[in-house]
């Protein structure tokens, strides 16, 4: 047992990662898959698992494992509750454990090829993995309700009711739902998305951000909704175009905060609208792998849509660019800046404050190492250009 546990600390990073597909897979787990946020507690909460049985086997092997009951489990289990996601998705932690006693039983056979005594140590560590896992269940079915029970009680509770039931297009009368939110529906607004790479995040810092956008916005103080520890839904009243560079020097010194900013519309529609379009430029930040701390929707509608089939838009981005695609980024810079500046050289060179002697050079090496004539494919190299700035180091 306590070479085995040995093992599973050391694991390879394939093993941690078929957990987690296995957990994340599970059909009422699809909407936890699709947020970066949740996803990412998620991921957090199997290692803390995994690792905590296997330590606990490395210092007492076979004895009793207490339920893991750290940071990663309980902050989830809020976070579940103020999605209102019921305990049902703590069966994924059966997954989750079904992956991991598949990986176990094959550390068994390598420790041991003695029949007796390959029997007892599954028995065993059976016996515990199946105990931790039910205690750990019971523990954070537990604080799932006291969570439940906490957030039924208050203002919160019925601000986050009757913005669930306008996301889900519920007939609401906006009269009643704007008394009983404290905020005008019928007015145009801008939703966004601010959140927290944080494992424990501060809700202040959270607040924070969401109150600088609606100063760079002009706007009144904005409607906050707790979506989760890490997460707050914020709508900005009047929907003008904030001053992103004033929004930048706030989010610099709060590290690990970023801020997806939804498209503007109006009244209830456009108050649903603009929160799906805010979820929906995060969830493309998280697939790419984008550093950028702040991101609008409007300038990321269209590398949505072509990376919602990331293999498909890998393909895209290889067959239109070939060689260009792992040339220098001052290539790639130089032809996508001259071809959003509608193939305007002296425009282009400065925008990126070069001479225009060497963007033309640049864009003479671009057209070699591209598979077509750029002249019959700009539309597509301008947009596999714009997807692959945004997969590199953040845009």
């Amino acid at each position: 047992m306590r070479r085995g546990a040995e093992r599973v600390l050391n694991a390879p990073p394939d093993w941690i990662e078929e957990i987690d597909r296995a957990t994340l897979s599970v059909e009422n787990m699809k909407a936890i898959a699709d947020d970066p946020v949740l996803a990412a507690a998620t991921r957090r909460t199997n290692r803390a698992n995994l690792f905590h049985w296997a330590a606990s086997n490395l210092r007492d092997p076979a004895a009793p494992v207490a339920p893991n009951l750290g940071a990663e489990p309980l902050g989830i289990a809020r976070d579940l509750v103020r999605r209102g996601v019921s305990e049902s998705a703590l069966n994924a932690y059966r997954t989750g454990q079904n992956a991991a006693w598949l990986r176990w039983m094959s550390i068994a056979f390598e420790l041991t090829s003695r029949p007796d005594e390959l029997r007892e140590l599954l028995e065993v560590s059976a016996r515990s993995i199946s105990s931790f896992i039910d205690a750990t269940i019971a523990d954070i079915s537990a604080q799932m309700k006291a969570e439940r029970d906490e957030l039924t009680r208050g203002t919160h509770a019925e601000r986050r009711e009757v913005v669930a039931l306008l996301l889900d297009g519920a007939p609401l009368s906006p009269g009643d739902a704007s008394r009983r939110l404290g905020y005008e529906l019928d007015q145009a607004h801008r939703a966004a998305v601010v959140w927290s790479d944080h494992i424990e995040p501060d809700l202040s810092a959270l607040e924070s951000v969401a109150d600088a956008l609606s100063r760079a916005s002009g706007a009144p103080r904005p409607l906050l909704i707790i979506a989760s520890a890490a997460t707050l839904w914020v709508w900005v009243p009047g929907g003008a175009e904030p001053d992103v560079e004033r929004l930048s020097l706030v989010i610099r010194q709060l590290e690990g905060i970023r801020l997806a900013i939804g498209s503007r519309g109006q009244g209830i529609q456009g108050f649903r609208r603009g929160h799906l379009d805010a979820l929906t430029t995060r969830r493309m930040v998280a697939r790419l792998g984008s550093e950028q701390r702040i991101v609008r929707f409007d300038e990321v509608r269209l590398v949505s849509l072509v990376t919602h089939n990331p293999e498909g838009a890998d393909q895209f981005i290889k067959h239109t660019l070939g060689a260009l695609e792992s040339a220098s980024p001052e290539i790639k810079d130089a032809l996508r800046t001259f071809l959003d500046e509608g193939c305007n050289a002296s425009r282009a060179a400065a925008r990126l404050r070069t001479h225009r002697n060497t963007l033309l050079r640049r864009l003479a090496r671009a057209e070699e190492l591209l598979p077509r004539p750029l002249e019959h494919s700009r539309v597509h190299v301008a947009v596999a250009l714009e997807v692959l700035r945004w997969q590199s180091s953040g845009a």
